[in-house]
């Protein structure tokens, strides 16, 4: 029995001391695991690139944003999380840089698939919602931190953070659907986490909703009036040129107003949901170009069974539009299996389980609130695209963390998993009480509220 319990000890602190030199070794392995995945399963959902850029371009431009990501995480993992130049840059900088973004692309930003998602620097394709998702997840952090009282959050706190939501939101909304319910969804859990009660967060949904429900009814009122007076003002144009005609006055009428190029999305949004609603079943459904991406996503995940049909073998990655992207899900469980898509459910579901283990051995509300959001955007922005791929959601695009393509996605979900390694190693270092006094002493004097759910016997949490 003494023997065992040696091993036992022996074994957590080597635990412990590989924790402290670089950070959680669960965190490394979901992380690595991620990108394994994501190289094969990407390559395997490449067809359609394949046939316009080659064999080897597809894999060799994701490997390198990949590569961008690991850089990422290898030098950000090292710096402690309450280095006061890090701190800063990534709760007010970020914050900063972000609803600049933000602002730049809602008026002047590249249009895509008719709504303002991005812009460039240096050719690379920036889109701000990514850098939202952290950037709320770090400052809502520091408010939260800031604020902590006794039994809570302060009313100062609150509403701060209910006027941060509000502002990414009112700027996200356009660029999707679901860029929108997942920030109000990571800020919810971020705001319960840090202690203010489901009345107040209530109360605060209820006057956000009638306020933007009436900024909704008010918006399609102008809208509606704005087609009628542009239509009035055509056909008094023509009547004044003489112009007028049996003709072109049918012309006219049939002719639709001229759209900007940035397209108003709130019909085809509420088109799909109204679609997804009564769609009981696609069975007998015609395919056409509204519904492709459904159809094909689903006879995806049929072909793929229980065992799925191996990698590379997937048919539906020909035809199946963003197949690499907004749908690899599809091809992951068409390829594997009911039993490679549940895998990789799981993956996501642990790295919050883990997060959480960490967050509750932080000593100071700051770190757990991080762990605990940055965890919460990626797990349930996976979870979001596995429920748009398997019917449970509306259709909308949103990427599969680490494992879909695009650059932004990639190095925001790196940068997060950094984060959660930096404070893992922190954390690691608190069994110490020397350096637990150093944390102290690094950070700002207003940042030290205690977490109230940490452990209270921190010599023990790593065994």
């Amino acid at each position: 029995m003494a023997n065992r319990m040696e091993k036992i000890n022996d074994r957590a602190n080597r635990y412990e001391e590989m924790t402290r030199k670089y950070g959680d070794p669960w965190i490394w392995g979901i992380y690595f695991m991620l990108i394994l995945i994501s190289l094969v399963e990407t390559y395997s959902a490449s067809s359609r690139e394949v046939a316009s850029m080659g064999v080897y371009m597809p894999i060799v431009k994701h490997a390198i944003f990949l590569g961008l990501g690991g850089a990422v995480v290898f030098v950000v993992h090292k710096i402690p999380y309450n280095n006061k130049n890090f701190l800063m840059f990534i709760t007010v900088g970020l914050f900063v840089f972000t609803l600049i973004s933000l602002v730049y692309v809602f008026f002047w930003g590249d249009i895509i698939n008719g709504a303002r998602r991005s812009f460039k620097i240096a050719g690379l394709s920036i889109q701000p919602t990514e850098f939202a998702k952290l950037s709320l997840v770090t400052f809502l952090s520091f408010i939260l931190s800031r604020t902590q009282k006794e039994g809570g959050v302060s009313d100062k706190g609150m509403w701060g953070c209910f006027c941060v939501v509000a502002v990414f939101s009112m700027f996200t909304i356009k660029s999707g659907m679901t860029n929108f319910v997942l920030l109000v969804g990571i800020s919810g859990i971020m705001m319960m986490v840090g202690g203010i009660s489901l009345k107040k967060l209530g109360i605060a949904v209820l006057a956000f909703g009638m306020i933007g429900g009436g900024l909704y009814l008010i918006k399609n009122a102008n809208d509606s009036k704005e087609e009628t007076i542009m239509a009035a003002q055509n056909e008094q144009r023509m009547l004044d040129e003489g112009e007028a005609n049996d003709e072109n006055m049918a012309e006219l009428a049939l002719k639709e107003p001229a759209k900007p190029k940035d397209v108003d999305r709130s019909a085809l949004r509420w088109n799909r949901v109204k679609d997804w609603w009564y769609s009981d079943s696609l069975v007998y459904r015609p395919i056409t170009d509204k519904n492709s991406q459904e159809m094909f996503s689903r006879m995806a995940q049929a072909h793929g069974g229980v065992t799925g049909v191996f990698i590379g073998n997937s048919r539906e990655t020909s035809r199946l539009p963003l197949a690499f992207s907004d749908y690899i899900y599809s091809i992951i469980v068409e390829d594997t299996g009911l039993i490679g898509g549940i895998f990789v459910l799981i993956l996501y579901i642990f790295l919050l389980g883990r997060a959480g283990m960490i967050a509750r051995r932080c000593r100071r509300t700051l770190p757990a609130l991080i762990v605990i959001g940055t965890a919460s955007m990626i797990t349930l922005q996976a979870l979001f695209h596995m429920a748009i791929n398997t019917g449970v959601f509306p259709v909308s695009g949103q990427p599969l963390p680490l494992i879909s393509k695009g650059g932004s996605s990639i190095l925001i979900v790196s940068f997060a998993f950094a984060l959660l390694l930096s404070i893992s190693r922190t954390v690691a270092g608190l069994t110490d009480k020397q350096n637990a006094t150093k944390e102290d002493q690094d950070l700002p004097e207003e940042l030290r509220a205690e977490n109230p759910s940490m452990l209270i016997n921190y010599t023990n949490v790593w065994k």
